[in-house]
């Protein structure tokens, strides 16, 4: 799979670099962070909630909303599944990173999705960007074999569990709040999940 340059034109449909933001107390927090072999989310995290720049963050990127700071970071070299908020996510490369984005608007009817729409960016270490909510995404991809940390910000109470099922229409796709997800056959995923992702289970 081609990985393309964050900085590149093709990028610009799924999101945007963030400027203006001094990211130095983060990747310091983040020295201390789990690194396992596979891959660990964490929505919010405390010590990174308290930097300055958590605020920077709700102030400026998110219009004052209240935002969680937390991470995803481990080993990972395929898409396993695809997801979308109602909002923009934050994602800051702690260390080098691959993101793998699609757009929203090409899933069908049905609610599956064609794998070889997606395209590959490289995020290199000390990079932020914005991914707009109309980008489909999921868990960072290696770009070695050291893995990968990436902050995640996202509006406060993003990918909590849910108060009650929903199973009609996209609320099937709905596994965690303000979370819908589309899952491959061959992605691992809890029971339940609904799986429609067509093609293969790409990967980097």
């Amino acid at each position: 799979m081609e990985v393309i340059s964050i900085e590149d034109s093709r990028f610009k449909k799924y999101g945007r670099i963030l400027t203006g933001y001094d990211y130095s107390e983060l990747m310091e927090a983040m020295k201390d962070m789990p690194f396992p072999n596979d891959v660990v989310y964490e929505p919010s995290v405390e010590i990174l909630e308290k930097l300055d720049i958590a605020e920077e963050f709700k102030k400026k990127a998110f219009g004052e909303m209240p935002v969680q700071v937390g991470y995803c970071n481990g080993n990972n070299n395929f898409l396993n599944a695809v997801e979308y908020h109602r909002n923009s996510e934050l994602n800051i490369a702690v260390t080098d990173a691959i993101l793998i984005l699609g757009m929203l608007q090409d899933v069908e009817e049905d609610f599956t999705y064609d794998t070889s729409r997606m395209e590959a960016f490289f995020l290199p270490k000390g990079m932020g960007v914005e991914i707009y909510a109309t980008s489909l995404h999921y868990a960072p991809c290696n770009v070695n074999h050291n893995g990968f940390k990436v902050v995640v910000v996202l509006p406060k109470g993003t990918n909590y569990p849910l108060s009650e099922k929903h199973g009609k229409g996209e609320d099937k796709l709905m596994t965690a709040v303000n979370k819908w997800l589309i899952g491959h056959e061959e992605g691992g995923l809890p029971e339940g999940t609904f799986i429609g992702l067509k093609g293969k289970n790409l990967s980097v």
